[in-house]
Protein backbone atom coordinates (compact mmCIF):
# COMPACT_ATOMS: atom_id res chain seq x y z
CA UNK A 1 0.00 0.00 0.00
CA UNK A 2 0.93 3.63 0.20
CA UNK A 3 3.74 5.13 2.16
CA UNK A 4 2.97 8.26 4.10
CA UNK A 5 1.77 10.84 1.52
CA UNK A 6 3.15 13.59 3.75
CA UNK A 7 6.64 12.36 2.87
CA UNK A 8 6.21 12.82 -0.86
CA UNK A 9 9.16 14.64 -2.38
CA UNK A 10 8.66 17.61 -4.65
CA UNK A 11 9.58 17.04 -8.33
CA UNK A 12 12.87 18.95 -8.04
CA UNK A 13 13.84 16.87 -5.00
CA UNK A 14 13.41 13.67 -6.97
CA UNK A 15 15.78 14.78 -9.73
CA UNK A 16 18.64 16.05 -7.59
CA UNK A 17 20.19 19.25 -8.87
CA UNK A 18 18.31 19.26 -12.16
CA UNK A 19 15.69 22.00 -12.20
CA UNK A 20 12.19 21.58 -13.55
CA UNK A 21 13.14 23.85 -16.44
CA UNK A 22 15.76 21.29 -17.51
CA UNK A 23 13.23 18.48 -17.70
CA UNK A 24 10.97 17.70 -20.66
CA UNK A 25 7.43 18.98 -20.11
CA UNK A 26 5.12 16.32 -18.65
CA UNK A 27 2.17 14.98 -20.55
CA UNK A 28 -0.80 16.87 -19.09
CA UNK A 29 -3.49 14.52 -20.37
CA UNK A 30 -4.98 12.69 -17.42
CA UNK A 31 -6.97 9.49 -17.84
CA UNK A 32 -9.39 9.90 -14.94
CA UNK A 33 -10.48 6.27 -14.85
CA UNK A 34 -6.88 5.03 -14.88
CA UNK A 35 -5.77 7.47 -12.15
CA UNK A 36 -8.68 6.60 -9.88
CA UNK A 37 -8.13 2.89 -10.42
CA UNK A 38 -4.43 3.23 -9.54
CA UNK A 39 -5.25 5.08 -6.32
CA UNK A 40 -7.89 2.55 -5.32
CA UNK A 41 -5.61 -0.43 -5.84
CA UNK A 42 -2.80 1.17 -3.83
CA UNK A 43 -0.36 2.03 -6.63
CA UNK A 44 2.45 3.73 -4.71
CA UNK A 45 3.70 5.66 -7.76
CA UNK A 46 0.46 7.47 -8.59
CA UNK A 47 1.00 10.43 -6.28
CA UNK A 48 4.47 11.10 -7.65
CA UNK A 49 2.98 10.97 -11.14
CA UNK A 50 0.32 13.52 -10.12
CA UNK A 51 2.95 15.71 -8.46
CA UNK A 52 4.95 15.76 -11.69
CA UNK A 53 1.83 16.93 -13.52
CA UNK A 54 0.32 19.33 -11.02
CA UNK A 55 2.81 20.36 -8.34
CA UNK A 56 3.55 23.82 -9.78
CA UNK A 57 -0.08 24.87 -10.36
CA UNK A 58 -1.12 23.41 -7.00
CA UNK A 59 1.60 25.43 -5.29
CA UNK A 60 0.57 28.64 -7.05
CA UNK A 61 -3.10 28.17 -6.27
CA UNK A 62 -2.46 27.29 -2.62
CA UNK A 63 -0.29 30.38 -2.28
CA UNK A 64 -3.25 32.46 -3.42
CA UNK A 65 -4.75 31.83 0.01
CA UNK A 66 -1.91 31.20 2.48
CA UNK A 67 1.02 33.31 3.59
CA UNK A 68 4.08 31.31 2.60
CA UNK A 69 5.44 28.54 0.41
CA UNK A 70 5.88 26.31 3.46
CA UNK A 71 2.20 26.65 4.29
CA UNK A 72 1.25 26.04 0.66
CA UNK A 73 3.30 22.84 0.62
CA UNK A 74 1.56 21.67 3.78
CA UNK A 75 -1.77 22.33 2.05
CA UNK A 76 -0.62 20.19 -0.90
CA UNK A 77 0.34 17.34 1.43
CA UNK A 78 -3.02 17.63 3.22
CA UNK A 79 -4.67 17.43 -0.18
CA UNK A 80 -2.98 14.10 -0.98
CA UNK A 81 -4.19 12.69 2.32
CA UNK A 82 -7.72 13.89 1.58
CA UNK A 83 -7.64 12.49 -1.96
CA UNK A 84 -6.55 9.11 -0.65
CA UNK A 85 -9.20 9.12 2.08
CA UNK A 86 -11.98 10.32 -0.21
CA UNK A 87 -11.24 8.54 -3.48
CA UNK A 88 -14.30 6.32 -3.14
CA UNK A 89 -16.41 9.48 -3.11
CA UNK A 90 -15.18 10.53 -6.56
CA UNK A 91 -18.13 9.96 -8.88
CA UNK A 92 -16.78 11.46 -12.10
CA UNK A 93 -19.24 14.35 -12.19
CA UNK A 94 -16.26 16.61 -12.83
CA UNK A 95 -12.75 15.80 -13.98
CA UNK A 96 -10.34 14.29 -11.49
CA UNK A 97 -8.17 17.40 -11.88
CA UNK A 98 -10.90 19.84 -10.85
CA UNK A 99 -12.04 17.50 -8.05
CA UNK A 100 -8.50 17.39 -6.68
CA UNK A 101 -8.06 21.15 -6.98
CA UNK A 102 -11.38 21.71 -5.23
CA UNK A 103 -10.00 19.73 -2.29
CA UNK A 104 -6.77 21.76 -2.45
CA UNK A 105 -8.66 25.06 -2.46
CA UNK A 106 -10.89 24.01 0.43
CA UNK A 107 -7.82 23.03 2.45
CA UNK A 108 -6.09 26.30 1.60
CA UNK A 109 -9.15 28.34 2.57
CA UNK A 110 -9.49 26.46 5.85
CA UNK A 111 -5.86 27.10 6.69
CA UNK A 112 -6.18 30.75 5.76
CA UNK A 113 -9.22 31.06 7.99
CA UNK A 114 -7.33 29.54 10.88
CA UNK A 115 -4.58 32.06 10.30
CA UNK A 116 -7.09 34.91 9.98
CA UNK A 117 -6.10 35.44 6.39
CA UNK A 118 -9.49 35.17 4.69
CA UNK A 119 -10.70 37.96 2.42
CA UNK A 120 -14.40 38.93 2.82
CA UNK A 121 -16.39 38.22 -0.31
CA UNK A 122 -17.94 41.67 0.03
CA UNK A 123 -14.55 43.12 -0.88
CA UNK A 124 -15.15 42.01 -4.46
CA UNK A 125 -18.29 44.14 -4.69
CA UNK A 126 -16.65 47.44 -3.93
CA UNK A 127 -16.32 50.20 -6.52
CA UNK A 128 -12.73 49.90 -7.67
CA UNK A 129 -12.59 51.90 -10.84
CA UNK A 130 -12.94 48.91 -13.18
CA UNK A 131 -16.65 49.30 -13.95
CA UNK A 132 -15.97 51.44 -17.02
CA UNK A 133 -13.71 48.81 -18.62
CA UNK A 134 -15.38 46.49 -21.09
CA UNK A 135 -15.74 42.87 -20.04
CA UNK A 136 -13.75 40.28 -21.94
CA UNK A 137 -10.68 42.44 -22.50
CA UNK A 138 -7.70 40.20 -23.19
CA UNK A 139 -4.80 40.27 -20.73
CA UNK A 140 -1.98 42.65 -21.65
CA UNK A 141 0.96 40.32 -21.04
CA UNK A 142 2.69 37.67 -23.13
CA UNK A 143 1.68 34.05 -22.82
CA UNK A 144 3.92 31.76 -20.71
CA UNK A 145 7.03 30.83 -22.67
CA UNK A 146 6.60 33.68 -25.15
CA UNK A 147 9.93 35.03 -26.35
CA UNK A 148 10.70 37.62 -29.04
CA UNK A 149 14.39 36.91 -29.30
CA UNK A 150 17.27 35.05 -27.72
CA UNK A 151 19.23 38.24 -27.25
CA UNK A 152 20.53 38.15 -23.61
CA UNK A 153 19.44 41.73 -22.92
CA UNK A 154 15.93 41.03 -24.21
CA UNK A 155 15.76 37.81 -22.20
CA UNK A 156 16.64 39.81 -19.08
CA UNK A 157 13.83 42.24 -19.87
CA UNK A 158 11.46 39.31 -20.36
CA UNK A 159 12.45 37.95 -16.94
CA UNK A 160 11.83 41.37 -15.39
CA UNK A 161 8.44 41.53 -17.07
CA UNK A 162 7.54 38.10 -15.71
CA UNK A 163 8.60 39.19 -12.23
CA UNK A 164 6.46 42.31 -12.58
CA UNK A 165 3.45 40.20 -13.51
CA UNK A 166 4.07 37.81 -10.63
CA UNK A 167 4.39 40.71 -8.20
CA UNK A 168 1.14 42.25 -9.43
CA UNK A 169 -0.71 38.94 -9.09
CA UNK A 170 0.70 38.47 -5.59
CA UNK A 171 -1.01 41.68 -4.45
CA UNK A 172 -4.49 40.56 -5.53
CA UNK A 173 -7.21 39.37 -3.14
CA UNK A 174 -7.27 35.59 -2.77
CA UNK A 175 -10.09 34.71 -5.17
CA UNK A 176 -8.90 37.09 -7.87
CA UNK A 177 -5.42 35.63 -7.52
CA UNK A 178 -6.70 32.07 -7.82
CA UNK A 179 -8.87 32.84 -10.84
CA UNK A 180 -6.18 34.66 -12.84
CA UNK A 181 -3.61 32.00 -11.91
CA UNK A 182 -5.81 29.19 -13.21
CA UNK A 183 -7.10 31.03 -16.29
CA UNK A 184 -4.09 32.99 -17.54
CA UNK A 185 -1.09 31.20 -16.02
CA UNK A 186 -2.29 27.59 -16.12
CA UNK A 187 -4.61 27.93 -19.12
CA UNK A 188 -7.73 26.43 -17.56
CA UNK A 189 -11.10 26.94 -19.17
CA UNK A 190 -13.74 29.13 -17.53
CA UNK A 191 -15.85 26.04 -16.77
CA UNK A 192 -12.95 24.30 -15.02
CA UNK A 193 -12.27 27.36 -12.87
CA UNK A 194 -15.93 27.71 -11.94
CA UNK A 195 -16.02 24.04 -10.96
CA UNK A 196 -12.82 24.12 -8.91
CA UNK A 197 -13.65 27.37 -7.10
CA UNK A 198 -17.43 26.83 -6.86
CA UNK A 199 -18.09 30.09 -8.70
CA UNK A 200 -20.90 31.13 -11.00
CA UNK A 201 -19.91 31.96 -14.57
CA UNK A 202 -20.69 35.62 -14.01
CA UNK A 203 -18.68 35.86 -10.82
CA UNK A 204 -15.71 34.15 -12.44
CA UNK A 205 -15.79 36.70 -15.27
CA UNK A 206 -15.90 39.63 -12.84
CA UNK A 207 -13.03 38.30 -10.75
CA UNK A 208 -10.90 37.58 -13.82
CA UNK A 209 -11.67 40.99 -15.31
CA UNK A 210 -10.69 42.85 -12.14
CA UNK A 211 -7.53 40.80 -11.74
CA UNK A 212 -6.48 41.44 -15.34
CA UNK A 213 -7.08 45.15 -15.00
CA UNK A 214 -4.96 45.25 -11.85
CA UNK A 215 -2.10 43.46 -13.60
CA UNK A 216 -2.49 45.66 -16.66
CA UNK A 217 -2.15 48.80 -14.53
CA UNK A 218 1.11 47.49 -13.05
CA UNK A 219 2.41 46.55 -16.50
CA UNK A 220 1.58 49.99 -17.84
CA UNK A 221 3.65 51.53 -15.06
CA UNK A 222 6.52 49.15 -15.85
CA UNK A 223 6.46 49.49 -19.64
CA UNK A 224 5.69 53.22 -19.82
CA UNK A 225 6.88 54.92 -16.62
CA UNK A 226 6.76 58.27 -18.37
CA UNK A 227 2.96 58.29 -18.15
CA UNK A 228 3.32 58.65 -14.37
CA UNK A 229 5.90 61.45 -14.49
CA UNK A 230 4.80 63.30 -17.59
Amino acid sequence: MYGNPRRLRRPEERVGNVTNADLPPPEHTVDDAAIVARIRRGDSTVFEHLLDLFYSPMLRVAMSFVRSRDEAEEVIQDTWVAVLAGIDQFEGRSSFKTWMFRILINRARSRAKRESRTVPFSSFDRSDGFSSIKQGTAPAWPAPGFQHTRDPEQELLNDELRQTIDAAIAKLPALQKAVITLRDVEGWSADEVCDALSLSAGNQRVLLHRARMHVREHLTSYLRPEILTG
